[in-house]
């Protein structure tokens, strides 16, 4: 029976692997219909069963493969396949920054009939344990208390202890939680588990539905403690009920922050704040970012979704005057915040407004503008693109995780005049299909 436009089939077929999607499935035309074929790459050709047809493509898996791609290699972790988390661990390294670059040429071309002048080298960054960032799913199976990460066609937990992408002090904290939480809370109790990796400590946040007893909170800070003193690792503790904001009880909330070590910038952060999840990636990305703006002192210069500041306050190190939107008032006193005990504070104004609300009252109420920073989340921004005027600014950058709408977002700074001069790619998210890149357009008028 047909439900959402698809259903289950055990029909077969094979062909040439043509391509890549972004969710690192193979691409196999012909017949009429696109096939995605998880588990296959490109130059192979799959024999493959359908699990899913929709009405312009089916979803299918790899039967068997052969004329194997010479970049496929054993995937290192053996749950690869299983968890939800990683979808390339089958492509060398290297190769899975070049399938995300083709991904890149391919949206931009078929979405907005669009090519940059250069491509950038990529930046291909850390590709083990660099997630300095996560959310871990609870689930309770007849063995106890399981944390990690969500499978990817149902809502089973797999057990992230052994992640390669994790930082090791997380992966080797994980089966410690998974005793404790599970011997003090239970499925009605116990929404997830949250980890941010800082400069120096590393924090820790329990949600939960409901605020836990003393008694509870009083064996949670002594085990931290007691792993804190064994592992010789900096520990935070923070707890989080319902929809209410997380509570520091063990350790100091402005221990927890990242630096960006180029510029002497401390930014402090709370577990649940959005960071780039590869700290050491995400430094590399800033100073691409700001080397294609070339912000200069005396320049107006806009950073919209500026988030917590992770590129306005390089920005106003040079002296530029910087206006910095982001829709969040919680996100915007954070950056505020920074932007004062970075001492940058008198070069930023900060504004709290919704840019997928954008008009071009909105716009010419910021005033004239030389340059232009913009790093939306997956949605784009195509509302605020829209908005601009022509030739306002004469430089932007954009920032994208999503190739698709910042295809979309490219087409409509060219129909306005806009010349992409430059574009690249950026692995903040290795073994993921996860794409993040830059580019530069230029007004030509």
């Amino acid at each position: 029976m047909m439900k959402s436009g698809a259903f289950q089939t055990a029909l077969t077929g094979e062909g040439r692997v043509s391509g890549i999607d972004q969710e690192g499935r193979g691409v196999v035309r012909g017949a009429g219909k696109t096939v995605f074929v998880a588990g296959a790459l490109p130059s192979e050709r799959a024999v493959y069963r359908i699990v899913r047809r929709h009405k312009g493509f089916d979803e299918a898996e790899a039967v068997s493969l052969s004329d194997v791609s010479p970049v496929r290699r054993e995937p290192p972790c053996p749950q690869f396949g299983e968890c939800g988390g990683c979808a390339l661990q089958h492509i060398e390294d290297s190769a899975q920054v070049a399938f995300k670059q083709r991904i890149v040429e391919e949206q931009l071309w078929r979405i907005g009939r669009v090519r940059p002048q250069r491509w950038l080298p990529p930046i291909y960054g850390f590709a083990r344990h660099y997630r300095q960032r996560g959310r871990l799913r609870a689930q309770w199976t007849e063995n106890g208390l399981r944390l990690g990460f969500q499978t990817r066609r149902s809502h089973r937990v797999v057990a992230a202890g052994g992640c390669l992408v994790l930082p090791e002090a997380v992966a080797r904290m994980l089966p410690l939680w998974q005793q404790l939480l599970g011997a003090l809370l239970d499925k009605a109790t116990l929404e997830g588990l949250l980890f941010a990796q800082g400069s120096r400590v590393l924090a820790w946040q329990i949600h939960t539905r409901r605020p836990l007893a003393d008694a509870v909170r009083a064996r949670l800070i002594s085990a931290l403690a007691a792993w804190q003193e064994e592992t010789g690792t900096a520990l935070q503790l923070w707890l989080s009920h319902g929809r209410g904001a997380a509570e520091c009880v063990a350790g100091q909330a402005a221990d927890l922050y990242y630096e960006l070590r180029q510029y002497g910038i401390r930014m402090p952060f709370a577990p649940g704040d959005f960071t780039q999840v590869n700290a050491e990636t995400n430094e590399l990305m800033v100073a691409r970012a700001l080397a294609l703006l070339n912000p200069a002192a005396g320049e107006r210069i806009a950073d919209l979704f500026c988030g917590l500041g992770n590129f306005t306050l390089p920005l106003a190190q040079s002296g530029a005057q910087v206006l910095a939107v982001e829709g969040l008032v919680s996100l915007t006193r954070r950056a505020q915040a920074n932007a004062c005990l970075n001492g940058l504070a008198g070069h930023i104004r900060f504004q709290t407004a919704d840019l997928f609300a954008c008009t071009a009252q909105t716009v010419a109420a910021w005033g004239h503008l030389d340059k232009m920073l913009i790093d939306p989340p997956r949605a784009g921004a195509y509302v605020l693109v829209q908005a601009l005027p022509a030739g306002m600014p004469k430089r932007l950058v954009y920032v994208s995780c999503n190739p698709a709408t910042f295809a979309r977002d490219a087409a409509v700074l060219v129909r306005k005049g806009y010349v992409l001069e430059e574009a690249g790619v950026m692995n903040l998210f290795a073994q993921t299909a996860h794409v993040e890149l830059v580019a530069r357009f230029e007004y030509g008028g």
